[in-house]
């Protein structure tokens, strides 16, 4: 990323969930400024993208991650949560569309300051006015100081916050994801959503070679997978850490969630996951 050019990811991400809209048929996530967003150039290329049949799992697993996201987001105000903080937001849309406003809600986007720029030129464009209750933090996780830039913002470290982290991990260094982890866990009312990748050795060879080839695809975009995370090992760390609830969907639970899956579908192995964290015992 240079200058004021965004993640390749980043547009890539926003595309499929525009197009979700329209070819899925919001099947499993509806979010009506997806599109709007968006340049009509890009809407355009992501639903010539999105015709392309082999698309369609990983589209579809972008929406699951976001209606997961949703889903957490929901069940923690209901519980008294009034801070969500974006990280590595993009074109994130939920400060948006946020209906919780009205019970105090309050949204912090943290994202590298050239994402956010453009972010906020997209918003312009689209004649989108940013709501009071969402606050752009621009850090540089590789080097910022992500505590001061909440702080600097409004963010109150004594009162509960989810984290939402989704897209973002397998693209750093494993020691900036669990610094970040420990980050989250060093308060007493504070939960995470993420989305992380196996190693690729986790995988059976056909799903194997398909990972191998998503991944080379994403490095000679310049953005290639640094940290892949297994399972059982994110676990035990992360209860280490102190996180008292751990829901972890794979592949097989995800289907089953959002894509009406049967209950005795076979296994089909590693494969992207998505997590919440919670430091409550119990969690919920």
């Amino acid at each position: 990323m240079e200058g004021r050019e965004p993640s390749r990811t980043a547009r890539m991400v926003a595309g499929s969930r525009a197009a979700h809209q329209i070819v899925d048929n919001a099947s499993v996530f509806k979010d009506p400024y997806a599109r709007v967003i968006l340049d009509a150039e890009a809407v355009a290329a992501a639903d010539e993208r999105a015709r392309d049949p082999t698309t369609r799992p990983f589209r579809l697993f972008l929406a699951a991650r976001s209606r997961f996201a949703d889903d957490c987001i929901a069940r923690e105000a209901e519980r008294g949560l009034r801070q969500v903080v974006v990280l590595g937001a993009g074109l994130d849309t939920f400060g948006l569309r946020n209906p919780y406003r009205d019970i105090g809600l309050k949204v912090f986007e943290v994202d590298h300051p050239a994402t956010q720029a453009w972010k906020r030129e997209r918003l312009a464009a689209a004649g989108i006015a940013r709501p009071c209750e969402l606050a752009f933090v621009p850090v540089d996780f590789e080097g910022d100081d992500l505590a001061e830039g909440l702080s600097a913002n409004g963010f109150r470290k004594d009162e509960a916050a989810l984290y939402i982290w989704l897209g973002v991990v397998p693209y750093l260094e494993r020691q900036t994801v669990f610094s970040l982890l420990r980050f989250v866990a060093g308060f007493a009312e504070a939960g995470i959503v993420l989305d992380y990748s196996e190693p690729l050795e986790n995988h059976e060879p056909e799903r194997r070679a398909r990972a191998a080839a998503m991944a080379a695809r994403v490095a000679e975009a310049g953005e290639p997978w640094i940290t892949l995370l297994d399972p059982p090992e994110l676990t035990a760390e992360l209860t280490a850490m102190g996180f008292g609830h751990i829901e972890d969907l794979g592949p097989n639970a995800t289907a089953r969630r959002y894509f009406d899956a049967p209950a005795n579908a076979p296994d089909s192995g590693a494969g992207p996951h998505i997590l919440f964290a919670s430091t409550r015992p119990g969690g919920r």
